[in-house]
């Protein structure tokens, strides 16, 4: 017996952050808990809403340098579950989603999960951030 689906995974703002996701090496999607989750092949990076009243949110996990400031900036938030771990949770809206900085975030989520073959994969896309 499965969880309830949360959220619509082809609704807009999900199709939109997928896109984001599917840009990063060996990426794949699992439905777990009724909701999208995002995979570096088995570790999650992005699990699609933070909680059943807020579907339209994700939860990624932060680099340990920017974790509190993350927290203290006012779009993010603890995650019932994940605190201790550095991941925070943030609202999805298609007016005020900073698009931009939630990739950043997704990626660096990816990064803190991924194995060393999809990390050198990465860099290989992105020679900017490499090393």
């Amino acid at each position: 017996m499965g969880h309830p689906q949360v959220v619509d995974p082809e609704h807009p703002l999900i199709e939109r952050v997928r896109r984001i996701c599917f840009e990063l090496p060996e990426v794949v999607e699992v439905e777990a808990w009724g909701r999208p989750t995002f995979r570096a092949a088995k570790p999650i990076f992005v699990h699609v809403a933070a909680t059943a009243e807020n579907p339209f949110s994700i939860v990624v996990k932060t680099d340990p340098q920017e974790h509190l400031a993350l927290l203290e900036e006012g779009r993010f938030y603890g995650v019932p579950y994940y605190g201790r771990a550095r991941w925070v949770g943030t609202d999805l809206d298609a007016r005020h989603t900073d698009w931009q900085l939630l990739a950043e975030l997704i990626e660096t989520s990816y990064r803190q999960v991924a194995n060393r073959r999809q990390l050198v994969a990465l860099d290989a896309l992105r020679p900017e951030h490499a090393g």
